[in-house]
């Protein structure tokens, strides 16, 4: 059986979604259950859980998406453990891609899957779509280039979680650290493009914004105490400005974007957000910056 873990904060409409999305599957339903950890909503999202039947809710007052899936992972009855996040939607045949590729991988596979982005039937991409069609969820490049997967698409075999341990916190960037310590005891991450799932683009630069802030700040706290952290961090702010020129050339280059005037205007919001990541990276090196943690 397949357990499918779905951390929760104060997105019941998403949530819902997401549930209609699991309800969908071709893979039949008993062979998968689902466990939704609410992580400290001002509302718990009780009445959204009843209008699904067989879903179980459990709570993790502990703040962070790690801490409440490790929870869902301490509930889980399943042999095979699904990562899923709330503002997501299934593809209706991602739990039998799931269950498919844990049968014909490698012992120690550790399988991430393909994230879209959500936009109703023929509507057309925005900028801020247009740009996360090609940048948000670069999980085949996480996978290929950087060895871990994002834990938004994931499925791994309960006995391989055991091996490597729960997620951290809410402090650093739980699925890079997962997927390292992974790396260490022996397993190895496989890009799946059958497993897909949608996110709906954020609504706008600030949005955006408010998610890079998240991540330096995580990254920072792996990469202070390291040998020349500082050095390091500065090359890495530096090389984020001059990233600017081939990422253009990948919107330019993308079959996920059709049409002149949709690149350019992913190319315009590759330029701004680049430029504040670049700028908030230095700004880290004058001391730590206040940042909010929870979504």
């Amino acid at each position: 059986m397949i357990s499918v873990v779905i951390p929760h904060l104060n997105q019941p409409d998403a949530l819902e979604a997401c549930l209609r999305s699991l309800d969908a599957q071709t893979l039949a339903r008993d062979a998968f259950e689902i466990i939704v950890v609410d992580n400290g909503s001002a509302a718990p999202p009780m009445d959204v859980v009843a209008g699904h039947p067989g879903v179980r809710l459990e709570h993790e007052p502990r703040p962070g998406p790690g801490p409440a899936r490790n929870a869902g992972v301490a509930a889980a009855n399943g042999e095979i453990l699904a990562f899923i996040d709330a503002d997501c939607r299934a593809h209706q045949d991602w739990l039998s891609s799931v269950m498919k590729w844990s049968s014909l991988s490698p012992a120690g596979t550790v399988l991430g899957g393909d994230v879209r982005i959500w936009r109703p039937d023929d509507a057309e991409l925005d900028a801020i779509a247009a740009y996360e069609s090609v940048f948000a969820y670069r999980f085949k490049l996480y996978i290929e280039r950087h060895g871990y997967s994002g834990t938004g698409n994931m499925a791994v075999f309960r006995r391989d979680f055991d091996r490597v341990g729960p997620f951290a916190g809410i402090d650093v960037a739980e699925d890079m650290e997962w997927g390292e310590r992974a790396l260490r005891v022996g397993l190895r991450f496989r890009y799946t493009p059958e497993m897909i799932v949608f996110h709906p683009a954020r609504g706008s630069l600030q949005e955006l914004y408010t998610k890079w802030d998240r991540h330096i700040a995580h990254y920072r706290n792996m990469a202070e105490g390291k040998p020349i952290w500082r050095l390091r961090w500065l090359a890495q702010a530096l090389l984020v400005f001059a990233s600017l020129a081939p990422n253009a050339v990948t919107v330019l280059t993308s079959d996920r974007l059709h049409g002149t005037g949709v690149r350019l205007k992913a190319i315009a919001v590759l330029c701004a957000v680049r430029a504040h990541r670049a700028l908030t990276m230095l700004s880290h090196l004058r001391g730590r910056r206040a940042v909010a943690w929870n979504r």
